[in-house]
């Protein structure tokens, strides 16, 4: 569903005549940035890859970064540490192939400091923005309703509707849905395999 389709179908479930276009995009993209702070599905992944040609520290996150999912260097999945652990590791300045990494704001930290290969960051990336009414991103294709209800849960604090928990509990309820379908499709299907506990 585009955005302005969206709009249309929240404007019409929210039933008031006082509601903009202007005010109902605000509580849609309101709405939005409540679901990407708790949904991680496959449609969220990205993936950023950081070619190394000098000696560096840290590699900054992608402007659309939401949380890690891993990062590896060649094809060595890197260990997150705590900062205290990384302070220690700074301090020794070590170079060489990194095994550890932990965040300091926009950036990762890596340690030991490579000097070539390749960094790879698998994150959750945001959705993209919908500027236009013809704009449609991946959240809006699978879960136009998730969008809706989160855009109403803003709509009915703002103007004191009482149907604020009906909104908010049809929210929950769609926000659940599509994160269990995310985790049913991770642990279903042929490619799963159990690991045995031991190799002899």
């Amino acid at each position: 569903m585009n955005k302005g389709s969206l709009r249309t179908q929240f404007k019409a479930v929210l039933n008031r005549s006082d509601i903009t276009d202007t005010l109902a995009d605000t509580f849609i993209d309101q709405g939005i940035t409540r679901i990407q702070r708790t949904l991680r599905i496959p449609s969220m992944e990205a993936k950023h890859t950081y070619n190394i040609s000098t000696s560096i520290t840290s590699i900054v996150l992608p402007s659309n970064f939401l949380e890690a999912i891993d990062l590896y260097y060649d094809n060595r999945t890197l260990v997150r540490i705590p900062m205290a652990e990384m302070q220690d590791l700074k301090k020794a300045g070590t170079q060489g192939s990194p095994y550890y990494f932990t965040r300091e704001g926009s950036t990762f930290l890596v340690s030991p400091y490579p000097s070539s290969g390749s960094l790879t960051l698998n994150y959750y990336a945001q959705f993209v923005d919908m500027v236009s009414d013809s704009d449609e991103n991946a959240l809006a294709a699978i879960a136009p309703d998730l969008i809706i209800y989160a855009a109403l849960t803003y709509a009915s604090d703002y103007y004191l509707d009482e149907r604020s928990p009906v909104f908010e509990s049809k929210y929950q309820a769609f926000l659940d849905e599509i994160q269990v379908q995310a985790d049913d499709q991770e642990l279903a299907g042929s490619l799963q395999s159990i690991r045995p506990a031991y190799s002899l």
